[in-house]
């Protein structure tokens, strides 16, 4: 007996995948519109300009649709997220790319997906299967490929390194708090209110906030604006609906993708004409992206109900009802 169950939850995945697009694509615009803002605003002051955008944006939705607190089951991953991902992370990362020249900080960050898939695995328990390792091999790969095409001579510093590190330790320990707070909370919650403990973690830098707005060109403000409106409010908020339909470390899997759309904004918006070498490593990127995702052809296959009820695999319960640069 042929079981008609099946194609469901695949044409149910197409939402999480276009959400998952959206984060992935405006994450990339980001580092344009940090080229800009970064030449006007320190680390922390962009990172609280940025938060408060978003935060206000955030919570004008929020009273909109009514959502209201999160259960309190939520508020741990909430506050581990807002902590480390929405603050430390944000200012860490401006901080140490101040240090370091973007190829160095770009390499050294992408070690947070491969921290996420481990993370994952140990305090998840979701599973680790081959196509996904292989796949982020590969991507791995291709972003320490951009990252050498973009590097300078002797841009990198102890202190950037250190930075970069700590920003892609942040960075995935945030994911892997945010995602038990989903089975719990909307992904509009767990964003809104992890974007406010970040703003609050950032307020010390409202000094430097307050001065540099007044000295800043009104294209670096209007750049930091976006951020907080777009990478921000808009790409955490479909980043945390697609987390909470997957797992962890496939989610971490898919920001390989950046580096690739980053080249290819760079080159159209800025006239930054790739070389051979990007390019090879932005390809490697999504190929690497891709192979992550597929899923082996034995799969589909499954079609046949044995007698005896089969159990979902531990990669899609693990995925609750619910779910920056």
């Amino acid at each position: 007996m042929t079981n008609s169950s099946h194609p469901a939850p695949h044409r149910a995945q197409w939402p999480a995948l276009a959400a998952a697009g959206v984060t992935v694509v405006l994450w990339a615009s980001a580092f344009v519109s940090i080229r800009s803002a970064g030449e006007a605003y320190s680390p922390g002051a962009l990172a609280l300009g940025r938060l408060l955008a978003g935060s206000l944006v955030l919570g004008c939705i929020l009273l909109i649709r009514r959502e209201g607190l999160p259960p309190r089951a939520a508020w741990p991953g909430i506050a581990v997220s807002g902590l480390l991902w929405f603050g430390v992370y944000m200012v860490v990362l401006n901080w140490g790319e101040q240090e370091v020249d973007a190829g160095t900080a770009a390499m050294i960050v992408n070690i947070g997906p491969i921290l996420i898939a481990l993370l994952g695995a140990r305090l998840l328990g979701e599973t680790l299967p081959p196509r996904l390792l292989a796949g982020m091999g590969v991507s791995f790969a291709g972003a320490v490929t951009v990252g050498l095409s973009m590097s300078g001579n002797g841009g990198a510093s102890t202190l950037g390194v250190a930075l970069c590190l700590l920003a892609a330790v942040g960075y995935a320990a945030g994911v892997v708090g945010q995602k038990p707070a989903l089975a719990h909370a909307s992904a509009m919650q767990v964003t809104t209110f992890g974007c406010l403990i970040g703003t609050v973690a950032c307020l010390p830098f409202v000094g430097q906030l307050v001065d540099e707005a007044g000295r800043a060109p009104l294209s670096a403000t209007l750049n930091m604006v976006y951020l907080g409106v777009f990478p921000t409010a808009l790409a955490f908020t479909t980043w945390a609906y697609a987390l909470a339909r997957t797992t962890a470390g496939r989610m971490g899997a898919t920001t390989y993708a950046v580096p690739a759309l980053v080249v290819l904004m760079s080159w159209l918006a800025l006239d930054e004409i790739p070389g051979l070498l990007t390019f090879a490593g932005g390809a490697l990127c999504l190929v690497g992206v891709g192979l992550s995702r597929s899923r082996p052809k034995k799969a589909s296959q499954a079609s046949v109900v044995p007698t005896a009820p089969v159990s979902e695999p531990s990669s899609t319960a693990a995925g609750g009802p619910e779910s920056r640069s």
